[in-house]
């Protein structure tokens, strides 16, 4: 799990000069999902553990793409969602004073993952 919040509000410093609109994120990966989550207070953690009850790396799986227990990685997205879409007012993003914006990517092997920020205004 990677807090994307400071990139994304990096992001519409530079980019929106005060505008509201919508910050899409999205990223393009088949094992890779958005989240908007409370960090450092253990709800992380559980979201993790609960993704790990839910989808198991074991072989249980159809998808046997990148070997045996790596078939539950390409269900993620389905469960925590590869986009996310969030109000900007006045140039800032506007998340509740606890949320934050996750990148949650289950590939172990590869850890390196694009994301791609956009503005709606």
């Amino acid at each position: 799990m990677h807090d994307l919040t400071n990139a994304c509000s990096a992001f519409l410093r530079e980019a929106v000069h005060g505008r509201s609109g919508l910050l899409n994120v999205f990223t393009p990966h088949a094992t890779s999902g958005l989240a908007v989550i409370e960090t450092g207070t253990g709800s992380d953690d559980d979201l993790l553990a609960a993704l790990r009850d839910i989808l198991p790396a074991d072989g249980r799986w159809q998808d046997r793409h990148g070997g045996p227990g790596r078939g539950s990685g390409h269900v993620l997205p389905a469960l925590v969602p590869p986009h996310a879409t969030l109000p900007v007012v006045d140039g800032a993003l506007e998340l509740g004073p606890s949320q934050s914006v996750v990148l949650v990517n289950s590939d172990r092997d590869s850890s390196e993952r694009a994301v791609r920020l956009s503005f709606l205004s």
